[in-house]
């Protein structure tokens, strides 16, 4: 693929020629732009003067021609006579909401031609009405809750500000969601009110909520998946019984059981009808999909090559709601066959015991590997997308990495911590994630060989202005051993280049190299990217984008790898597809690079 670039020489050549020899046309098809677009204008334009900003987009909505207006591409008399009276009113009532309540309105209506009106709209505004007095408070039980105060004194309407009822309207219905949010479902305005003086040009506004009693989570009353016991469904529900009510726990709580994959359809309906000591019973129906699951796939990047794989999923095991899966992927580099159990803790659902086996076989330029592995994992939640895991792996690895052809056995316990933070796992607008582990052995568990390793990465996405994005990831990794690096299975050492690495140059071809000049791995790990993406319309985007890093023994010894190129993003359901052409920076003879991957790893 580096050749890539100078093979489609020739076919850019040859389109650049084509462009050339249809540049005529495109030159005609620029002169009759005008012209068409003339033809596909309405037969009546309407043009408002003396206002802007908001004020003047609500006039010209309030001025959309009615539908029998224009009928068949011609003007009606009659009923541009009708609209042209009403004017005058829908422009004031447009303007009201802004402070203005006085305003002037006149009307011109022009022939420029058969069939081609212009109606000239001229508003003069007028002084606008300003507030005299606001008095916004809170009563009840509820009165002195902070995060409801907090609404109180930001309320967006000051004395000597002009009157904006839209203003008005959007921070009376926060203030209430909010009420409800907390609990507080009895809550209503005893008092609501915008005292106007026209003449005066003064208003005053009296808003007062009254939050009445806070209510509580009652006892929640399941119905449907009689195959899953219910201390396992609890896992999903996101309140207990006695906490404050919430609707959006109640949202929580849904998109737990529909993210779990195992349930089609849950409806969540408090039972307010049946509230007793102000707390509120909750009515969960569940309604089950099939717990057996085959799922072929087929895919292609350009660090596996062309790929398939086949999924068996059972998730209600000895209907315990134990998962059993097991993976058969075929891949031109990567061959593997995994299973795994899962049994799910009962403290909340990212709490589960999971364990893996699996053999797997890797063939790439820089090394050759095939293993044996079995695992056992203790995982933990901590909420809000945080999850800690301790582990033990077992491993069996032969190995050939340059002249070296070995195999060790490992027994590797470990420590895993990660924590994600994306409301939008698809096509993102913020957010980041990062993930921490720490893994060592020592020949005294009865391994091959000892050392100490320490791996992190992570990423994020930071809007900017313009719906520009910039996306940042980074990864490192550390080894700590007390024998050479040639005791070290491959799968433990360090390597860098990529899709998901240092983009321009190949999958794993980025480390220190033996005498024969063979990459063998290394020690440590520092990559960093930079991508700067703009979206281009709802499901597409372009990227440019900047590449470091690489594998090295030692400080000393850093020979940063560089990448940079432009990329196209087409986001589906599984994730972007990601198509990326990169140039290596800073060698001799640069050689370009195509990348091709699916999903959010970036």
């Amino acid at each position: 693929m580096n050749d890539l670039f100078h093979q489609m020489k020739p076919f850019l050549r040859s389109s650049i020629g084509v462009f050339r020899s249809r540049a005529w046309l495109l030159a005609v098809l620029l002169l009759l732009l005008p012209a068409a677009a003339s033809i596909a204008a309405d037969p009546l334009e309407v043009v408002v003067t003396g206002v802007e900003g908001e004020a003047l987009a609500n006039v010209r909505a309030a001025l959309v021609l009615p539908p029998d207006l224009v009928r068949d591409g011609r003007v009606e008399p009659l009923w541009l006579e009708r609209f042209e009276r009403q004017i005058p009113e829908r422009v004031r009532r447009a303007l009201e909401p802004y402070g203005f309540y006085e305003a002037e309105v006149s009307s011109d209506l022009q022939v420029r031609g058969e069939n081609d009106y212009l109606l000239k709209v001229a508003v003069v505004p007028g002084e606008p009405v300003r507030l005299a007095t606001v008095r916004v408070q809170l009563s009840g039980p509820g009165e002195n809750e902070p995060r409801l105060q907090s609404l109180v004194s930001d309320f967006p309407l000051h004395p000597g500000e002009v009157l904006r009822q839209d203003l008005y309207e959007r921070a009376r219905g926060t203030l209430k969601a909010r009420a409800l949010d907390l609990g507080y479902l009895d809550a209503d305005f005893a008092v609501h009110q915008i005292l106007l003086q026209r003449r005066e040009r003064r208003a005053d506004i009296d808003l007062e909520l009254a939050t009445g009693e806070r209510y509580l989570f009652g006892e929640v009353l399941m119905h449907g998946a009689p195959d899953y016991p219910e201390r396992f469904l609890r896992r999903y529900i996101a309140f207990a019984e006695g906490d404050v009510f919430s609707y959006p726990r109640l949202g929580q709580t849904q998109l737990n059981f529909l993210d779990s994959d195992r349930f089609r359809e849950v409806i969540i309906t408090p039972r307010l009808d049946l509230t007793r000591d102000l707390r509120v019973p909750i009515n969960l129906k569940l309604v089950s999909s099939p717990r057996r699951r085959l799922r072929p796939g087929i895919g292609y990047g350009t660090d596996t090559g062309a790929r398939m794989s086949i999924n068996y999923r059972d998730l209600n095991v000895f209907r315990r709601g134990h998962e059993f899966s097991a993976d058969l992927g075929i891949a031109e580099h990567r061959q593997s066959i995994t299973s795994s159990y899962v049994l799910p803790g009962l403290k909340n659902m990212d709490s589960q015991t999971a364990l893996r086996t699996g053999f797997e076989r890797e063939s790439i330029s820089t090394f050759e590997t095939r293993s044996l592995f079995a695992e056992i994992e203790r995982l933990h939640g901590f909420g809000r997308g945080r999850i800690g895991s301790v582990y033990l792996r077992l491993l069996q690895e032969d190995y050939i990495v340059g002249l070296q052809d070995s195999r060790s056995r490992l027994i590797l316990p470990g420590l895993r911590y990660s924590h994600r933070s994306y409301a939008d796992p698809i096509r993102p607008r913020k957010g980041f994630r990062y993930s921490l582990e720490g893994r060592g052995t020592h020949q005294n568990l009865g391994s091959d060989t000892g050392l100490l390793q320490f791996l992190g990465g992570g990423n994020a996405v930071v809007p900017l202005p313009w719906q520009l994005k910039l996306l940042l990831r980074t990864q490192g990794g550390t080894t700590l051993k007390n024998e050479p690096l040639s005791e070290v299975p491959a799968s433990l050492r360090f390597f860098a280049g990529g899709d998901q690495s240092v983009r321009g140059y190949g999958y794993q071809t980025i480390g220190p190299r033996d005498a024969t000049g063979q990459v063998i791995g290394g020690e440590h790990l520092a990559v960093g990217s930079a991508e700067l993406e703009v979206p281009v319309g709802e499901n597409w985007g372009v990227a440019a984008f900047f590449d470091l890093g690489s594998a090295f023994n030692s400080v000393n010894e850093i020979d940063w790898a560089r990448g940079a190129g432009l990329g196209v993003r087409r986001y589906t359901m599984v994730g972007p597809v990601k198509v990326d052409i990169a140039r290596q920076i800073g060698v001799a003879d640069p050689a370009y690079r195509l990348h091709v991957s699916v999903g959010f790893g970036w």
